[in-house]
């Protein structure tokens, strides 16, 4: 990297690497030396984002989840989407019922080992696989009993594609969380989705406000600003975060996800400030397509579809036509599932 390659020139590179061209939901994340998370900016030179010195770690990401799964056009997108869900899952940030871990469960192992066989998978081959943060035996023996009885014959494009659909499904699909604490100082988590601004307590979602009922996000120092209406009334919502840079980090994230969901093209996305006093305060905006852009883009694609390169898979099937395999089996949330908590992630029930 020279002194003044931007971002994305090395988001352009990955891509390229993986021969990726639905890219628009991707972005590179990293760490700095005070465990302040933060997206690469591709507008602005890598080595004035970063506060450490190289060499770099940095993580290749989902960035924006697709809100219309069915219309990812390539296998290898929606590859990439299956392994950013199954680390949600492992690290305890997509919260489902029983019903629905078995059944998540149960995709993985299909689309690792494939069809289930007696000679080489033993009574707990569940138990090799560590799928969620905390896997009981009765949630291991359903996934078994499912993986058996009802996955036979499924390549690992088609479960996969099934986790998506059922991903999608959930409350915390797209949920990155952000520890925060109320106007009550009761610990709360915030997240951005392609239907709005979330907010948890625990495992349990107390607000949705859908983006075109929010008109300004905002911060000053700690505390992050939410301006939007309820029932046709106005509201304000206040939150307290740990540090200003993590508020600078919530907000910068706030204005990005409602440029990518809320606006039909991105000619409409203006220059976001943190303050009303012109040029005091942080400035930012979003450079990039939108969700109906990418989508639209993504119908146009022709090429002949890339060799997806899988991992950890023991038995390898050719696959009939994907879409006459798909099943869809939807359920509503009943969140049940803990999580532990790790240096990079925040799951929605630590704290």
């Amino acid at each position: 990297l020279q002194r003044e390659t931007k971002g994305q020139f090395l988001i352009d590179h990955i891509c390229n690497y993986y021969s990726l061209l639905e890219k628009d939901y991707f972005g590179i994340r990293y760490v700095d030396p005070e465990k302040q998370r933060h997206w690469l900016e591709p507008n602005k030179s890598i080595f004035k984002q970063m506060k450490s010195h190289p060499p770099y770690t940095m993580c290749f990401r989902v960035k924006f989840y697709p809100h219309e799964p069915l219309k990812i056009k390539e296998e290898l997108t929606r590859y990439l989407l299956y392994l950013q869900i199954k680390r949600d899952i492992f690290h305890g940030r997509l919260l489902c019922s029983f019903s629905d871990a078995a059944y998540l469960g149960a995709c993985i192992v299909q689309a690792e080992l494939g069809d289930y066989d007696p000679d080489e998978h033993p009574e707990n081959y569940i138990s090799d696989f560590k799928i969620f943060p905390k896997q009981s035996q009765k949630l291991e023996k359903k996934i078994a009993e499912m993986h058996k009885n009802e996955f036979r014959g499924q390549s690992p494009a088609v479960a996969e594609f099934n986790l998506l659909l059922k991903s999608y499904s959930l409350e915390t699909y797209g949920v990155d969380p952000h520890p925060c604490k109320d106007s009550m100082a009761t610990t709360t988590f915030l997240g951005f989705t392609a239907a709005g601004f979330v907010v948890f307590q625990g495992n349990k979602r107390i607000h949705l406000l859908k983006w075109c009922d929010v008109y300004k996000l905002k911060y000053e120092g700690k505390t992050f600003y939410v301006f939007g209406s309820q029932k046709e009334k106005k509201a304000v919502l206040s939150f307290h975060t740990s540090t200003p840079a993590a508020c600078k980090h919530l907000w910068k994230c706030g204005v990005e996800n409602q440029a990518f969901y809320k606006y039909a093209k991105s000619s409409q996305i203006k220059t976001m400030s943190s303050s009303k006093i012109f040029f005091k305060g942080s400035r930012f905006r979003y450079s990039g397509k939108v969700a109906k852009e990418v989508v639209e883009a993504s119908s146009k694609i022709q090429r002949e579809p890339p060799e997806v390169h899988r991992t950890s898979i023991t038995q390898s099937r050719s696959s009939p036509s994907l879409n006459k395999q798909l099943i869809i089996n939807m359920e509503p949330l009943q969140p049940l599932l803990p999580s532990p908590c790790e240096e990079e992630e925040v799951p929605l029930d630590e704290g």
